[in-house]
């Protein structure tokens, strides 16, 4: 019987530390700069945001400028702004795309390109926009919260519950958030 949960134990030790691991080398293609960019690399003191996003989702579209306002709030506070964009290709066409569109939009942030699907696997993404929250701990970058922007995708003005907000303000403060995960609700992302 001892032998048993010793062994499920340094199971589960394997697996988590794999995970790390993955988690800590994932990469992408950089479509602003054109260079590949890491996940450390990408963080700041307070942590980081990924935001899952695909211009061709109406969803993504309509979120945009609140992106751009949680940006402008948060980004002084040491908190890194990354999006990610799993349904395109790494190749010089889509970077050139989606180089302009970031410039256009005035998102003013990285914008990888996850054409293998290994940050949408990692972090069990299905919609765009989805929206992971890391915060740096004692054994590196942790989720504190993953989901939805707020409770309204589709009329800004008639949003009550500002899910990412909050969480943003409480790790400012260093704490983790009360709610740590919340449903997103928008385009399905088609895995290859």
């Amino acid at each position: 019987m001892k032998l048993i949960f010793v062994s499920l134990l340094l199971l589960l030790v394997l697996s988590s530390t794999s995970y790390s691991q993955n988690f800590s080398q994932l990469a992408a293609t950089d479509a602003v700069s054109g260079s590949p960019k890491t996940l450390t690399g990408l963080a700041k003191e307070k942590g980081v945001l990924l935001i899952f996003h695909d211009p061709s989702c109406p969803f993504a579209k309509l979120y945009e400028n609140r992106i751009k306002a949680l940006k402008t709030k948060f980004e002084a506070q040491e908190i890194g702004f990354v999006m990610i964009n799993p349904q395109a290709q790494n190749n010089e066409s889509e970077l050139t795309r989606f180089r302009a569109y970031i410039d256009d939009s005035g998102l003013n942030m990285p914008y990888l390109i996850d054409d293998k699907q290994q940050w949408t696997q990692v972090f069990k993404v299905t919609k765009i926009p989805e929206v992971v929250l890391l915060m740096p701990g004692k054994t590196g970058l942790a989720i504190v919260y993953k989901g939805a922007i707020d409770n309204n995708p589709q009329l800004e003005s008639a949003v009550t519950e500002k899910y990412l907000e909050m969480a943003l303000t409480q790790m400012v403060r260093g704490e983790k958030p009360a709610v740590p995960q919340v449903r997103a609700v928008g385009c399905n992302i088609r895995i290859y």
